[in-house]
């Protein structure tokens, strides 16, 4: 795969002379961007997957819900349904998708919408009785139709965009100077312990512009996993024999977190939709034992056969320091531009 990818470099340099003349064009205004008289905030990353949206679009969801009505908007990745859905209590993962369908789970105090066609989604939620005070876009980043009044971009700490390099050679969608339209860069899964030398080197890696706010936060695993019947601490199942279950970008800290040296981990595609032959695999695999997964994966595998045995562990993204200026910043984006 390294070989291939390095054998790919020339497609990686039109890839990159393409989204570069494709983000000249939106700059000077010659492509149309929308723009929206409400607070919209776009969270996403430069890379392809698993920098930890969706536990940062959830913090954002805490910070904001009890005081706005909040709106997400997402492209609903690998859903059966075409167009704007707003998320309903007859939606399911299928429809809308999984990690929407996880916010729509969650927290029912806010409308959840899908919408490949960022601005119709838009459109279409300001068109509800109920119309959002501020929305916020899922790894949007790049669909710059829609001109959002703020930018978060995501980094994970072990794969900084700094190092990486254009699709295919790399896993950039585009060069790394997009990261200058960001209002704030966060570096996710970075470990507990950061200390602050290391985080200044990362800031002078990034080369940020003078505007620009840099924040470091950790993914912060729950003390208990959930199943339809309850929930049971961590530290009870340790020791457990089980299988770790994980369809995601980057399992391997999710299986670290859990797992013994007795215990299977079986990895699929992210966003995998199950078949009922996985499924079948899957039990085989368990033999009646516990079978623990991630929260995105619970959401589409819930009403599926595995159930009796199906537990999921809940993470959420947590700041090592400076947190109340994050929450500030963001605050005092919505309250200015609600009142503008």
């Amino acid at each position: 795969m390294k070989l291939l990818r390095i054998l790919l470099f020339p497609f990686a340099i039109l890839y990159g002379f393409i989204t570069s003349i494709r983000n000249f064009l939106f700059d000077k205004g010659i492509l149309k961007s929308t723009s929206f008289d409400i607070p919209v905030i776009a969270v996403g990353n430069l890379s392809v997957g698993g920098t930890g949206k969706t536990p940062q679009i959830e913090y954002l969801i805490r910070l904001l819900s009890d005081r706005y009505k909040v709106a997400t908007l997402s492209r609903g990745y690998k859903r059966k349904s075409e167009g704007f859905v707003l998320a309903s209590a007859t939606s399911n993962a299928e429809i809308v998708g999984d990690e929407p369908f996880q916010f729509y789970q969650k927290f029912p105090n806010i409308q959840v919408a899908v919408d490949a066609d960022r601005t119709n989604g838009i459109i279409q939620l300001l068109s509800q009785n109920e119309k959002p005070q501020v929305v916020l876009l899922d790894d949007a980043y790049q669909h710059r139709k829609v001109k959002a009044g703020f930018y978060i971009l995501l980094s994970s700490y072990d794969d900084l965009y700094a190092d990486d390099f254009m699709l295919p050679t790399g896993n950039l969608r585009e060069s790394r100077s997009g990261a200058n339209r960001a209002n704030i860069i966060i570096v996710t899964k970075c470990p507990k312990d950061l200390s602050s030398e290391e985080q200044e080197q990362i800031r002078l890696k990034l080369k940020l512009t003078c505007s620009q706010q840099i924040y470091f936060t950790y993914i912060d695993y729950d003390d208990f996993i959930y199943s339809k019947e309850g929930k049971i601490a961590v530290n009870e199942i340790k020791n457990e024999s089980k299988l770790l279950l994980a369809g995601i970008a980057k399992p391997t800290p999710f299986f670290d977190y859990l797992k013994n040296e007795n215990d299977e981990c079986l990895t699929f595609p992210d966003h995998h939709h199950f078949s009922d032959a996985d499924l079948e695999t899957i039990l085989n695999k368990a033999q009646n034992k516990k079978i623990i997964t991630t929260e995105k994966d619970y959401v589409r595998l819930k009403d599926s056969k595995l159930i009796s045995h199906l537990y999921y562990l809940p993470i959420k993204s947590t700041f090592i320091n400076h947190q109340q200026n994050f929450d500030a910043t963001v605050l005092e984006y919505i309250k200015g531009q609600s009142e503008s």
